[in-house]
Protein backbone atom coordinates (compact mmCIF):
# COMPACT_ATOMS: atom_id res chain seq x y z
CA UNK A 1 0.00 0.00 0.00
CA UNK A 2 1.35 3.41 -0.98
CA UNK A 3 1.79 6.17 1.58
CA UNK A 4 -0.31 9.31 1.38
CA UNK A 5 1.64 12.49 0.61
CA UNK A 6 1.86 13.70 4.21
CA UNK A 7 3.02 10.32 5.55
CA UNK A 8 5.56 10.00 2.75
CA UNK A 9 7.05 13.44 3.46
CA UNK A 10 7.25 12.70 7.18
CA UNK A 11 8.75 9.20 6.93
CA UNK A 12 11.12 10.04 4.08
CA UNK A 13 12.29 13.21 5.84
CA UNK A 14 12.90 11.34 9.10
CA UNK A 15 14.84 8.66 7.21
CA UNK A 16 17.12 11.16 5.47
CA UNK A 17 17.63 13.10 8.73
CA UNK A 18 18.57 9.88 10.57
CA UNK A 19 20.95 8.81 7.79
CA UNK A 20 22.59 12.26 7.85
CA UNK A 21 23.00 12.31 11.63
CA UNK A 22 24.38 8.78 11.96
CA UNK A 23 26.70 8.95 8.95
CA UNK A 24 28.05 12.34 10.02
CA UNK A 25 28.59 11.13 13.61
CA UNK A 26 30.31 7.87 12.65
CA UNK A 27 32.03 8.75 9.38
CA UNK A 28 32.21 12.54 9.35
CA UNK A 29 36.00 12.42 9.48
CA UNK A 30 36.16 10.03 6.52
CA UNK A 31 33.71 11.66 4.14
CA UNK A 32 31.66 14.78 3.44
CA UNK A 33 27.95 14.55 4.28
CA UNK A 34 25.35 17.19 3.41
CA UNK A 35 21.54 17.23 3.55
CA UNK A 36 19.81 20.09 1.81
CA UNK A 37 16.37 20.36 0.24
CA UNK A 38 15.59 16.67 0.75
CA UNK A 39 18.79 15.58 -1.00
CA UNK A 40 21.49 13.73 0.96
CA UNK A 41 24.96 13.85 -0.61
CA UNK A 42 27.73 11.63 0.70
CA UNK A 43 31.15 12.13 -0.84
CA UNK A 44 33.67 9.39 -0.16
CA UNK A 45 37.24 10.37 0.67
CA UNK A 46 38.58 7.90 -1.92
CA UNK A 47 36.24 9.31 -4.58
CA UNK A 48 32.68 8.55 -5.51
CA UNK A 49 29.43 10.06 -4.34
CA UNK A 50 26.06 8.88 -3.07
CA UNK A 51 22.97 10.92 -3.80
CA UNK A 52 19.86 9.92 -1.86
CA UNK A 53 16.68 11.91 -2.36
CA UNK A 54 12.95 11.94 -1.87
CA UNK A 55 10.96 11.53 -5.08
CA UNK A 56 7.51 12.82 -4.09
CA UNK A 57 5.60 12.06 -7.32
CA UNK A 58 6.28 8.33 -6.90
CA UNK A 59 6.53 8.46 -3.08
CA UNK A 60 9.91 6.79 -3.25
CA UNK A 61 13.45 7.38 -2.11
CA UNK A 62 15.94 7.25 -4.96
CA UNK A 63 19.56 6.22 -4.50
CA UNK A 64 22.53 6.80 -6.77
CA UNK A 65 25.50 4.78 -5.53
CA UNK A 66 29.08 4.74 -6.82
CA UNK A 67 29.06 0.96 -6.24
CA UNK A 68 25.59 -0.40 -7.01
CA UNK A 69 24.26 2.29 -9.36
CA UNK A 70 20.75 3.71 -9.30
CA UNK A 71 17.79 2.19 -7.47
CA UNK A 72 14.37 3.16 -6.16
CA UNK A 73 12.79 2.30 -2.80
CA UNK A 74 9.23 2.29 -1.48
CA UNK A 75 8.35 2.31 2.19
CA UNK A 76 7.08 -1.00 3.59
CA UNK A 77 5.19 -0.46 6.84
CA UNK A 78 5.42 -4.11 7.87
CA UNK A 79 9.21 -4.10 7.47
CA UNK A 80 9.57 -0.55 8.77
CA UNK A 81 12.09 0.07 6.00
CA UNK A 82 12.48 1.29 2.45
CA UNK A 83 12.57 -1.71 0.10
CA UNK A 84 13.81 -1.83 -3.48
CA UNK A 85 11.20 -1.75 -6.21
CA UNK A 86 13.36 -4.41 -7.93
CA UNK A 87 13.72 -7.36 -5.62
CA UNK A 88 12.82 -5.96 -2.22
CA UNK A 89 16.35 -5.34 -0.86
CA UNK A 90 16.58 -2.94 2.09
CA UNK A 91 17.94 0.57 1.46
CA UNK A 92 19.25 0.65 5.03
CA UNK A 93 21.12 -2.66 4.71
CA UNK A 94 22.55 -1.78 1.30
CA UNK A 95 23.85 1.59 2.45
CA UNK A 96 25.29 0.17 5.69
CA UNK A 97 27.14 -2.54 3.75
CA UNK A 98 28.51 -0.25 1.08
CA UNK A 99 29.66 2.41 3.55
CA UNK A 100 31.39 -0.25 5.66
CA UNK A 101 33.22 -1.58 2.58
CA UNK A 102 34.23 1.95 1.57
CA UNK A 103 35.41 3.13 5.00
CA UNK A 104 36.15 0.00 7.03
CA UNK A 105 33.84 1.28 9.77
CA UNK A 106 30.51 -0.22 10.87
CA UNK A 107 27.50 2.04 10.50
CA UNK A 108 24.07 1.18 11.96
CA UNK A 109 21.37 3.24 10.24
CA UNK A 110 18.34 1.36 11.60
Amino acid sequence: MSLDESSFESIAGETLDRFMDVIDDVLGGDLDVDLEGGILNIELEAGGQYVINKHAPNRQIWLSSPFSGASHYEYDEAAGDWLSTRGGASLTALLEGELEKATGKTVSLA
